[in-house]
């Protein structure tokens, strides 16, 4: 392992004692399951507005009716008859 030194508020450190005795783990241990536990959930993908809009620009296009689609041109039964 690999010593490190950092600087925590008082707040943070009364709570830092506090959650590791109610764990029964070290603070070390409490930190370093901390930090494992943000960069594994920084691992998403940054959020990108305006690629979004283009997707669902793309999205509701796809919904709108061509001209092809509007109103059938046979019945049922002609399905039958061939």
């Amino acid at each position: 392992m690999i010593r490190k030194q950092v600087y925590i508020k008082a707040h943070q450190n009364a709570l830092l004692k506090k959650r590791a005795g109610e764990l029964g783990v070290t603070e070390a241990e409490l930190i370093r399951r901390a930090i494992e536990a943000q960069l594994s959930a920084g691992m998403t993908v940054p959020k990108n507005p305006t690629a979004w809009e283009r997707e669902k620009q793309f999205i509701f296009s796809r919904f709108r009716p061509s001209k092809q689609d509007q109103g059938r041109r046979w019945r049922r039964e002609e399905l039958y008859e061939r």
